[in-house]
C-alpha cells in the first residue's frame, strides 16, 4: 500500500470512494432527496477536481494495485467556527476509508500524515468536525489527543446535524 498525494486523474475515483463511504456509514439517516443533494454538492468528480486544483487544500490517498482505499483532505486554513485561540489551525476533512476495507490501519496512516503535514506547515492546531452521534470516530480522534472544543451545524441537504469540533494543539 502506498500513501501519496492525490493527482488530478484521481478525481473520479475519489468521488466514487467518498460517496460509497458516506452512504455506507450515514446514508440511512437521511431522506433520499437530502442525501442526493449532499452527495451532488460534495462528492462529484467536478467538485473533487476543483479541490485538487486548490492551492489551499492538500489531499492524500492510500492506494493498492491502482485502487484507492482511503483518503483525507487537509485545508491549510480551517473553515470551522473559531472556538479556540489557535492562530494557524488547519482543518482535517473527510478521512474516509473504503467501507469494504475497514480495519486495515489506513485511517491511522492518514491521521499520521495529516499531523505531520500540519506541523510541517507551521500550524498551531489541527481541527475537524465529527458528527455528535459517531462515537467510533470520536474515539479514533481522541487516541491522537484531540478533544471536543465546540459545536457546529453540518448540513445534509435540508437536514441540520450537530457536529462536534475536535482540536489538537500542535
Amino acid at each position: 500500500m502506498t500513501l501519496r498525494l492525490a493527482r488530478p486523474d484521481d478525481a473520479a475515483a475519489l468521488s466514487d470512494l467518498g460517496r460509497r463511504a458516506f452512504v455506507a456509514k450515514f446514508g440511512h439517516l437521511y431522506r433520499p432527496e437530502d442525501l442526493a443533494a449532499f452527495l451532488d454538492g460534495s462528492h462529484t468528480p467536478e467538485k473533487i477536481a476543483g479541490e485538487l486544483a486548490d492551492p489551499g487544500m492538500t489531499v492524500a490517498v492510500i492506494e493498492e494495485e491502482g485502487d484507492l482505499l482511503a483518503f483525507c483532505k487537509l485545508l491549510h486554513h480551517s473553515s470551522l467556527p473559531r472556538v479556540t485561540d489557535a492562530q494557524r489551525p488547519l482543518e482535517l476533512k473527510q478521512l474516509y476509508t473504503d467501507p469494504d476495507r475497514l480495519g486495515r490501519g489506513n485511517g491511522a496512516r492518514l491521521m499520521g500524515w495529516a499531523l505531520d503535514e500540519a506541523r510541517a506547515r507551521g500550524a498551531d492546531a489541527i481541527e475537524l468536525s465529527v458528527w455528535s452521534e459517531n462515537p467510533d470516530a470520536q474515539r479514533f480522534y481522541a487516541r491522537y489527543g484531540m478533544e471536543k472544543v465546540g459545536e457546529a451545524i453540518f448540513m445534509v441537504g435540508e437536514q441540520a446535524d450537530e457536529d462536534w469540533i475536535f482540536s489538537l494543539r500542535l
